[in-house]
């Protein structure tokens, strides 16, 4: 009897979970991309799964209204990603369906990079002001951010027994991989200065605070969400009179571009970075690109006559 590929999938979902050690994030997207496919399609067994049947949904989803017109390419990957990642899984088990090979995803044009000038970083950096609970907080999230190129779900899972006699430490990050990140003076500086007036016991590094950022009766100690980061920079974006979108992933391009303005390595910043493969940092390119334009416009055509 053909088994049944919604069993299939939670299977499958619960492989990448115990065995592959994906991320809870991972594998709800993993559950969302495939529920829908299986919905769209209409497929019942791995039989089923056919090329066509593969098409027609990806038509359907180039069809498929986003937030600005059809659904951009990158979202579309997901879906078959997901999808290929599924029957790589069913082959493992040997169960007969189409083939992951079969399904190649649709190419994308370069990555656009949320890019702030340092000017503009300056004053998001300058942005939180005096000396209330919440203000220590917020200049030390966005010195962390600066500081080490966290993502905002790597800096929202820090817990407050960060050791700052030391100028580093130990982050887990995308599936699971740990790295070493470092604290700049002014990032290790801000972070003592919070911590030294939170003065409570709670676990996580950064938390939530009422009006007027006390510790007081009626503060909301719970761990800070990136929903809740991403606000916060926002916020600190539109008083420092920055017009375009900056969210923390911003100031993570801003740590990567800086590195490599400076003389560093694309290899050494996919270690900081944390990036799985060079592919993803080579976004950065533009920045080495800068570099080899003055190289040549220094030294090319000196030749002497």
């Amino acid at each position: 009897m053909a088994q049944d590929l919604k069993s299939l999938k939670t299977q499958f979902l619960e492989y990448c979970e115990i065995e592959k050690g994906r991320s809870v994030k991972t594998v709800e997207n993993y559950d969302r991309y495939l529920s829908r496919f299986l919905e769209r399609t209409k497929v019942k067994t791995p039989a089923q799964l056919t090329e066509p049947v593969v098409r027609e949904f990806r038509i359907w989803l180039n069809r498929e209204p986003g937030v600005a017109g059809s659904m951009k390419k990158k979202t579309q990957n997901y879906y078959l990603i997901a999808l290929r990642a599924f029957l790589k899984y069913m082959r493992k088990q040997g169960i007969e369906s189409l083939s992951p090979e079969r399904i190649e995803l649709a190419k994308v044009g370069g990555r656009d990079l949320d890019l702030i000038t340092s000017a503009e970083l300056g004053r998001l950096m300058k942005g939180p002001s005096g000396e209330s609970l919440q203000a220590l907080r917020d200049r030390a999230i966005l010195e962390l951010l600066f500081s080490t190129g966290l993502r905002v779900s790597e800096l929202c899972s820090l817990n407050a027994d960060i050791d700052l006699s030391r100028d580093e430490f130990s982050v887990r990050g995308k599936g699971e991989k740990v790295r070493v990140v470092f604290l700049s003076p002014s990032a290790k500086s801000a972070v003592a200065d919070y911590l030294k007036k939170r003065g409570d016991m709670g676990e996580a590094l950064f938390v939530g605070y009422g009006r007027g950022g006390t510790s007081g009766k009626g503060a909301d100690k719970k761990r800070l969400t990136s929903r809740s980061v991403q606000y916060i920079v926002k916020q600190y974006a539109v008083k420092a009179g920055i017009t375009r979108k900056v969210t923390p992933h911003t100031i993570r391009h801003s740590f990567a571009t800086d590195l490599l303005e400076n003389g560093a390595d694309l290899r050494s910043v996919q270690a900081l970075l944390g990036h799985a493969n060079i592919a993803t940092t080579q976004v950065y390119t533009h920045v080495t690109d800068k570099h080899l334009r003055e190289i040549h416009r220094n030294f090319h055509g000196k030749r002497k006559v």
